[in-house]
């Protein structure tokens, strides 16, 4: 086992409408194995809807995370779900202390992609203005967890979501960052969501795939099992350098 004073940080980057608050469970979990953590907000998930435009959008979420890079010494390993793919695509790319990044059911796009695009949505004219967690087609917000929309968890968690901004949904990466840097790429068993239909083509891009039990957001239904693939990653990793 990589001896303590060596380990990597984990860099935790939520997906749309969530917060760091989502990767508690996990964290927790992390915490008992000897490893250091630590989450950003991404100000995309907008708090304040009086907000005045223009809103935050993934280049501004991007700046986060290359923010808490700089604030981390040593080797770290980002851990980017959902649409925290795409901002953190961007930012880790030349961050020179980034050892792994691993995306979790999350947009894993090249130059020129924005998330949306991946699913066909047009770029509206403007890209102003928020978008609610409820989308009824998609069985959103429930499809972020387990689907059901009546587990009292599943509940909780929903109660905690904002709004996203929509300059988010279609701003494009400028850099692809994990075509330098060393990734991993991990599939719930159960995911329902959106972004669960195009896992496995996201997937084949990645170096190595990871399949783990649970839903969309793995790291909150099975964060036991979910950190176990974050210790394999980051031995495997410290071996490799």
């Amino acid at each position: 086992m990589q001896e303590i004073a060596n380990r990597a940080t984990f860099l935790l980057v939520h997906g749309g409408h969530h917060g760091p608050w989502s990767w508690e469970r996990l964290q927790g979990v992390l915490d008992e194995k000897g490893w250091t953590s630590r989450a950003v907000s991404l100000p995309s998930a907008v708090q304040d809807e009086s907000a005045a435009e223009p809103l935050p959008g993934m280049y501004d979420d991007a700046e986060v995370i290359r923010k808490a890079l700089d604030d981390i010494t040593g080797p770290v390993i980002v851990v980017a779900h959902s649409y925290g793919g795409v901002p953190a695509t961007e930012a880790v790319a030349g961050a020179a202390n980034v050892a792994h990044i691993v995306y979790v059911a999350a947009y894993m796009l090249d130059v020129g992609e924005g998330m949306f695009q991946t699913h066909g949505v047009p770029v509206p004219e403007s890209l102003a203005g928020l978008r609610p967690a409820e989308n009824p087609d998609l069985n959103l917000p429930a499809a972020f967890y387990d689907g059901d929309a009546t587990n009292p968890e599943t509940a909780e968690a929903i109660s905690r979501l904002v709004p996203q901004t929509v300059r988010a949904d279609f701003e494009v990466v400028t850099r692809a960052g994990w075509r330098t840097t060393p990734n991993s790429y991990v599939i719930p068993q159960k995911d329902v969501s959106l972004t669960g239909s195009i896992a496995e083509q996201m997937a084949a891009r990645a170096e190595t795939v990871y399949r783990c039990p649970g839903h969309h957001a793995p790291f909150h239904s099975n964060p036991g099992e979910f950190a176990d693939i974050l210790v394999d990653v980051a031995t495997r990793s410290s071996s490799a350098g």
